[in-house]
């Protein structure tokens, strides 16, 4: 069963309709890379995915239990992101606010969560340095770790590597793609940095104002749509 699917789905703003024709579903497992020049719906579509705007047509579907508040998201990072004073721990933490419902604080479940992922991916002995002091790499495995403790089955990536360093760029795909190997969870990934994003993706979602492509890798690779994205 497909975590979220569209199905024929628009969205428009005052300016008229910006992303329009989307059908495909990610399901459990899936890594789905979403491809497409500036200006081409992305991030409209992530918006929509996160349920803070809705299609002017067709529909955005949850299955498998899944539910908007158990989305994992690492959105692009901004220079007040980078500049927030709390500590690794508490940044990572925050990741499960939405699971606590009226509960007025953190669970030892909540904290043991935070703690497993910050092990996972290698930042537990940061755990108490302040989140602006870090790198840029280091900073993106946390907002990683923050989405994974809000995660139940999807997890959605804005531009993870932007503005990282080469060696910084690789890292973070290749905890990415341990993360997914390990957990199975669906991913769904933004990205500009085109190969390393194939590289990991088992679907690839293409836009240009409508869906140009939905499809495997493989299958988009001998496209010449995705011969001419892929040079």
């Amino acid at each position: 069963m497909a975590l979220i699917s569209c199905e024929d789905t628009a969205f428009a703003y005052d300016r008229g309709v910006v992303c329009q024709h989307l059908n495909f579903s990610v399901s459990e497992g899936d890594c789905l890379c979403i491809l497409g020049e500036n200006g081409a719906g992305k991030s409209t579509l992530v918006k929509g995915l996160l349920g803070l705007k809705a299609p002017c047509s067709g529909k955005i579907t949850l299955g498998d239990g899944l539910r908007q508040n158990e989305i994992g998201y690492l959105p692009q990072q901004t220079a007040a992101q980078r500049d927030f004073p709390a500590s690794v721990f508490e940044v990572a933490l925050s990741g499960r606010l939405s699971q606590r419902g009226l509960r007025p604080f953190y669970s030892k479940e909540d904290k043991q969560i935070t703690l497993r992922h910050l092990g996972q991916l290698g930042i537990l002995p940061l755990k108490e340095r302040c989140y602006r002091e870090l790198s840029g790499g280091q900073q993106q495995r946390v907002l990683l770790a923050r989405a994974l403790c809000a995660a139940q089955k999807l997890l959605l990536l804005d531009e993870p590597a932007s503005g990282l360093d080469p060696v910084a760029v690789r890292e973070l795909y290749q905890l990415i793609a341990s993360v997914h190997q390990e957990q199975g969870m669906g991913i769904i990934m933004v990205s500009h940095d085109v190969k390393s994003a194939v590289g990991l993706a088992s679907h690839i979602l293409h836009l240009g104002g409508q869906q140009l492509f939905f499809g495997p890798v493989e299958e988009y690779s001998n496209t010449p749509l995705g011969q001419r994205f892929l040079q």
